[in-house]
């Protein structure tokens, strides 16, 4: 008996304790780190999907949450990863959708540290649709701009040097188009173009792997339009003006390339341009070698595997994109061919002191909203009757020998305009009666009697 009422008790007290037990877990659920809040449970379960890429579940779990919960701390997470799940799920469709999503994060949330994620998953979205330079360079300058956005955007954040290796990445492939049509150009002889679209490079993308060979490229088709311009007819003083402006710019880039770019392959070329063209050679600095070297260094090169298999593949290769260094962060600007033959044409009204010449002042230089021509320029025609001097002793006795030339020009084109004239009606008189003649005899007589009746 008394065991009986022994065990009872126990058994009695046990319950009591787990009764109190849970009774104490109930009472705050909140309180632990994986208490059950239906936000957090819809959170869960969209990040769960997310993982094993069931976007479709995914997003729609997600619109729950921001629909039901608009006050859950999880709500700029839950819109941030709706723009994960587009983006992950990768086609073209869904990744507009990700920039659409993303755009919209920043704008609502633009204080919080996801928004610079946000901001380089937009940039990543293009980067990853880019191809390559001899193809639509659309993407790559979507990318480029909206990297450059981000690091201006969000200096602080850690993800900056990130954006910034990409955007180096960036630039290497449109610099690389640069020079390809800059190439084009100057390969056909088209001086002009070529000049414009190098000089844009070299101004824009400073880091490029090629940039000693866009100089040299630049400095001899400098050299080609001066070449052009000792053929062509015009002003012995334009003509030095001209040849001195354009043999100053590309003993520049020559020089350029020994100063800036000591450590790269065109080194020893430029040095024997410059001496061809007797403008001194310039001597790089220490702090300048050292720089050039570990931009070199820093670069990389594709195998000979990877090369091969490059070629099927609709990504650019940027391998050799420079790893150290700043990207240029300032819209480059871009240079005309138009705008390159203005600035002969305002370097043929000057003189090398930079004041205007007389001869161009006399022959009249093209005003500044004058087409500019678009080959090379023109020269004078031959029968223009040149101004008087300046420097004439007597002005008075050479109006009147001109008055009395241009009469007796005048006298005889009047007569010679008559002879001409005259001649001119008889040879179409002639020409008249030789038609009449053949017209004559090519008409058939008309056929009498039996004959109308015969074919032949």
């Amino acid at each position: 008996m008394f065991r009986r009422t022994l065990t009872l008790l126990l058994l009695i007290v046990v319950a009591l304790a787990g009764a109190g037990c849970r009774k104490n877990k109930a009472v705050n659920p909140i309180a632990q780190i994986d208490s059950k809040q239906p936000d957090k449970v819809l959170f869960d379960r969209a990040m769960d999907a997310l993982q094993h890429n069931r976007f479709d579940t995914a997003r729609i779990t997600l619109q729950t949450l921001i629909n039901t919960y608009p006050d859950s701390e999880y709500i700029a997470r839950a819109k941030l990863a709706v723009g994960d799940s587009w983006y992950e799920e990768g086609n073209a469709a869904s990744l507009q959708q990700a920039e659409a999503e993303y755009k919209d994060f920043i704008t609502f949330f633009p204080n919080m540290p996801e928004a610079a994620e946000a901001q380089l998953k937009v940039a990543g979205i293009h980067y990853k649709q880019m191809e390559k330079p001899d193809r639509d360079f659309t993407h790559a300058k979507r990318a480029e701009d909206e990297y450059r956005q981000m690091i201006q955007q969000f200096p602080d954040s850690k993800l900056v040097p990130e954006a910034k290796q990409r955007l180096l990445q960036v630039q290497e492939v449109l610099a690389e188009r640069e020079y390809r049509v800059g190439r084009f150009y100057f390969v056909r002889e088209s001086y002009a173009p070529a000049i414009a679209r190098l000089r844009s490079l070299v101004d824009a993308y400073p880091l490029y792997s090629q940039i000693d060979e866009a100089l040299f490229t630049l400095g001899q088709a400098y050299e080609g339009e001066i070449n052009t311009i000792r053929a062509g007819k015009m002003q012995e003083t334009s003509k030095a003006n001209i040849l001195n402006d354009l043999t100053n710019k590309a003993a520049e880039s020559y020089a350029k390339i020994i100063t800036r770019y000591p450590a790269m392959d065109r080194v020893a070329d430029a040095k024997n341009r410059l001496q061809a063209l007797h403008r001194p050679i310039p001597t790089p600095t220490a702090e300048m070698i050292a720089q050039n070297k570990k931009e070199e260094e820093s670069r990389s090169q594709s195998g000979r595997l990877a090369t091969i298999m490059g070629n099927f593949k609709k990504r650019p290769d940027m391998a050799q994109a420079v790893k150290i260094g700043e990207p240029s962060l300032e819209e480059p600007k871009q240079t005309s061919a138009p705008q390159v033959m203005k600035d002969m044409m305002s370097a043929a009204t000057k003189d090398i002191d930079g004041k205007a010449s007389v001869e161009t002042i006399k022959s009249g230089a093209s005003k500044e909203n004058d087409p500019v021509p678009h080959s090379e320029l023109a020269a004078p025609p031959p029968n223009q009757v040149n101004d008087v001097a300046v420097d004439s002793p007597s002005p008075k006795l050479d109006n009147a020998a001109a008055e009395s030339s241009s009469k007796g020009q005048g006298q005889t084109q009047t007569k010679d305009n008559k002879d001409q004239a005259q001649s001119k009606d008889t040879k179409d008189e002639s020409q008249s009666k030789d038609k009449d003649n053949q017209e004559s005899s090519s008409k058939q007589k008309k056929k009498k009697g039996l004959r109308k009746l015969i074919p032949f």
